[in-house]
């Protein structure tokens, strides 16, 4: 990774865990001067002292930027919104897109930085005409870039991931103690900081104004067979929680918020040839032309063999060379060449089978 010049203020990411406070250690290590800035995202949240004593412990200022209210409209609502209408969203790629690499790196930039550091795993590869190339982590078990495809090429180009070289997180946790940090025992954050231990649905639930009644729960073939206490509360691929007995399994495959129901069926029918896509974001030129790529249609899953066709207003369909399982409306796709990631774009809706 192409390292800017050491005389250039860079602003760290802090966020009161292990990777970001790695991260800042590092980039003192090899020169850089560095101030230290911190997100308040939620309003009843406790201070992060963390954050304030791994700034202290690497004698580094630290700028606390209250961004709740962004939050709140830029990422939670949406989140709520993206459910009630029937969609699986992923709240990280849009706080990633316009909060943390959006709003914060503003904020960076006020505090006279020209780059901002975080502690995500993902590497930025810079060509010959210093362009930069969003990259997999070398260890594929930590690697974020998935969370990192729609920040855009501006963003990219002023970002820095001191961790995307590491070979694993335990690397990262005996660097930590290397350097003497105080948060060297932390434990790994959720995945998303704003949901109560009970779930995504009784939060929803508590930011319902009008609730929704009871739906059903029908099979493909139209049958009913049960009745749901929130279709927000499923999302497409699922199979516990039914309460229905059939001959087979059965799982869900697709969630009607206009008809207020859930629709059901055996596996095979979860299996689509592609999907389609808006919000599509490229780090390079927008291709012109249907290209061959890997895809991953959601975090866990292994990038598979596709073609991509991109669509006029932003959008792109994409198709599978062998079918993929629950392919989920709101979730992200994200399109790769070998490591590096090309874009991603916001799932729609499946293709169905001809």
């Amino acid at each position: 990774m192409n390292q800017p010049d050491s005389s250039s203020l860079i602003a760290v990411a802090l966020s009161g865990g292990v990777d970001s406070a790695v991260a800042a250690a590092l980039l003192q290590q090899q020169g850089h001067q560095l101030v230290g800035i911190t997100m308040d995202l939620l309003p009843c949240a406790a201070v992060n002292n963390a954050a304030e004593q791994v700034a202290a412990h690497l004698g580094i200022p630290l700028h606390r930027i209250d961004l709740t209210a962004a939050f709140e409209q830029q990422v939670i609502t949406p989140f709520v919104t993206s459910y009630l209408n029937g969609e699986t969203p992923n709240p990280c790629v849009r706080c990633n897109r316009l909060v943390k690499f959006g709003l914060l790196l503003e904020q960076a930039h006020q505090l006279g930085a020209g780059r901002l550091a975080t502690g995500h795993y993902a590497q930025v590869v810079r060509d010959v005409d210093g362009r930069a190339h969003l990259h997999a982590a070398v260890d594929r078990r930590k690697d974020q870039s998935y969370f990192l495809a729609a920040i855009g090429q501006e963003a990219l180009q002023q970002t820095l991931f001191p961790l995307g070289e590491m070979s694993g997180k335990e690397q990262v946790r005996q660097l930590a103690r290397d350097f003497g940090l105080p948060v060297a025992a932390a434990k790994d954050s959720q995945d998303v900081c704003f949901l109560p231990d009970s779930g995504y649905g009784d939060f929803l639930e508590g930011r319902m104004t009008n609730p929704v009644a009871q739906g059903l729960i029908v099979h493909r073939s139209g049958k009913l067979l049960g009745r749901h206490n929130g279709f927000w509360r499923y999302t497409v691929g699922q199979r516990k929680g039914l309460g229905i007995a059939w001959s087979e399994p059965l799982y869900v495959l697709e969630i009607s918020a206009a008809r207020n129901r859930v629709v059901v069926g055996e596996q095979q029918y979860l299996y689509a040839p592609g999907l389609l896509a808006d919000q599509t974001v490229w780090f390079g030129q927008e291709p012109a032309a249907p290209f061959e790529a890997h895809c991953k249609i959601r975090y866990r899953h292994a990038p598979v063999p596709c073609r991509v066709e991109p669509q006029d207003g932003a959008g792109m369909r994409v198709l599978f060379h062998e079918q993929q399982r629950a392919v989920t409306p709101g979730q992200t796709v994200v399109i790769y060449q070998g490591d590096e990631v090309l874009g991603a774009g916001r799932i729609t809706g499946a293709e169905q089978p001809c």
